[in-house]
């Protein structure tokens, strides 16, 4: 007698968690799901695109325009003829210079001793916290509150302490007291970039500081193991260690000095060949009332901040690569 088997009915295969089905109310779902969780987030969105895009945007029209609130009457269309202006005005053009002059000695200067400062509070020593508080001061104060200490306490030629000290040393041996210098118009632009380069080298001490601490202690005992010495360890292991934080520093400086107002305006009133291009345009807007020439320096100003704050953000990730890579 044969017996015939009969197959077995195929179970249909469950479908996987968030497949739409054939109405496709799994998807629409998923989308719902999706939009409730971003919903809180768009009061924001809109806030931050009202208060930084709507003005910009605004900026970028009225730099088409020859347009001077003195006699608004008479504004008409000019193309980009301010923009052809902003590179060719001889003032706005030697702003220009002083500002990349300004910011490339500041971030220079200020990344040489913010790492002299780093491989100082990267030992322990006594005190070590106290000294690194006092460090970092300079850069919590408001940068008006710094450049006024400048101008007043320091470079003031009748009590400021420069000029008292150049006096005191002069007493101690037994010379005639020696001339006392006016800072802000003998040295004006010296003057502006000491003040900067007090402020920022905290900032750069704090990051450079921060590479120092990630080293890895396997590292730096098999060199010393290996039997190099100080110069050698720092050559050729911490520099290339600090090279992606030395490229942050200098990038994000350049980002906020390039920008700066505060101490041209403080110290020198922006005379005596100080002026930089923020200050450059702030003369424009509200001294000379060229509302169309200014506002297309400012977006030159903008442009090549977006340009360097990409070469930032792109070290940043490249960091967070490396340490997600190296954990």
């Amino acid at each position: 007698m044969t017996t015939t088997s009969t197959p077995s009915p195929v179970r249909p295969r469950p479908a996987p968690p968030g497949a739409a089905g054939p109405s496709g109310g799994s998807g629409r779902g998923d989308r719902i799901r999706a939009w409730a969780t971003r919903a809180p987030l768009l009061p924001a969105l809109v806030f931050l695109i009202v208060v930084t895009q709507l003005p910009f945007v605004a900026t970028l029209v009225i730099s088409l325009f020859d347009w001077n609130s003195l006699d608004p009457d008479e504004r008409a269309f000019a193309g980009f003829a301010n923009y052809a202006s902003v590179f060719t005005d001889p003032a706005l053009r030697d702003s220009v210079l002083t500002t990349v002059l300004l910011t490339g000695t500041v971030v220079l200067v200020s990344v040489v001793l913010g790492l002299l400062f780093a491989l100082l509070l990267d030992r322990s020593f006594p005190g070590r916290g106290v000294v690194r508080t006092l460090l970092i001061t300079p850069f919590l104060l408001v940068p008006v509150s710094a450049a006024l200490l400048w101008k007043h306490a320091l470079y003031n030629p009748e009590y400021g302490l420069f000029n008292g000290a150049i006096a005191w040393v002069g007493s101690l041996f037994g010379a005639d007291a020696p001339p006392q210098p006016e800072w802000t118009s003998e040295m004006p632009l010296l003057a502006v970039e000491a003040a900067l380069v007090w402020q920022w080298t905290p900032f750069m001490m704090l990051i450079l500081l921060a590479g120092l601490q990630s080293r890895p202690p396997e590292m730096l005992e098999a060199a010393r193991l290996d039997g190099a010495g100080p110069w050698q360890v720092f050559r050729f292991l911490t520099l290339p260690h600090l090279r992606r934080y030395l490229e942050l520093g200098v990038l994000l400086g350049s980002v906020y000095v390039v920008q700066n107002f505060d101490a041209v305006f403080t110290l020198t009133a922006g005379g005596l060949g100080t002026a930089n291009l923020p200050y450059t345009i702030y003369q424009t807007f509200y001294q000379a009332h060229e509302y169309g020439l200014a506002s297309a320096a400012g977006v030159v100003v903008v442009i090549g901040t977006i340009v360097i704050a990409t070469f930032a953000l792109r070290v940043v990730s490249s960091l967070f690569r490396e340490e997600a890579a190296r954990a």
